[in-house]
């Protein structure tokens, strides 16, 4: 049975520690992983900058 693909790609990001600490901070505040907050905030502002289609319900 072959392994499904997953649709997320990884890369490495390099943040300062100051930036990182307020990010942990949100993230835990909102019971988010680091990379759960970072996936909510890039998916948010592509939205609002109206670079991502509309999610469709069915």
């Amino acid at each position: 049975m072959a392994k499904e693909q997953s649709k997320n790609k990884s890369f490495v990001l390099r943040i300062d520690a100051t930036t990182m600490e307020a990010l942990e901070k949100w993230a835990a505040d909102e019971f988010r992983s680091i990379n759960g907050q970072l996936q909510w905030l890039i998916d948010d502002a592509l939205r609002h900058a109206g670079r991502l289609p509309s999610k469709k319900s069915d």
